[in-house]
């Protein structure tokens, strides 16, 4: 399942808060600051939610969120990112992140 927002639409509030919770959780993990995430930061994020396969989920999320393939996830890569993770641990992120 993959969301995609419209302003005309009412979307849950606590996918909303999901969905800042990731995005602020792959943010801190930008560890050098230049706005894109390596292939690392995107597998420290995922250590971070507890993934039982990092480096599996790490990989498809390239896969699907790296449109232009330069091997980093940048600013406006970062919501297909956001949407990959929301389809894993649907309904689960704050649990995890409270661990």
């Amino acid at each position: 399942m993959v969301f995609f927002f419209r302003k005309d639409k009412n979307v849950p509030t606590s996918l909303l808060a999901e969905r800042s919770e990731i995005l602020s959780l792959f943010k801190r993990c930008d560890v050098n600051h230049d706005g894109k995430l390596s292939k690392e930061e995107v597998k420290a994020g995922f250590q971070m939610l507890q993934s039982r396969f990092p480096g599996f989920r790490t990989q498809r999320a390239f896969k699907l969120a790296d449109k232009d393939g330069d091997g980093f996830i940048d600013e406006a890569e970062l919501q297909e990112l956001v949407d990959y993770v929301l389809d894993c641990y649907e309904g689960k992120i704050t649990s995890k992140l409270m661990k």
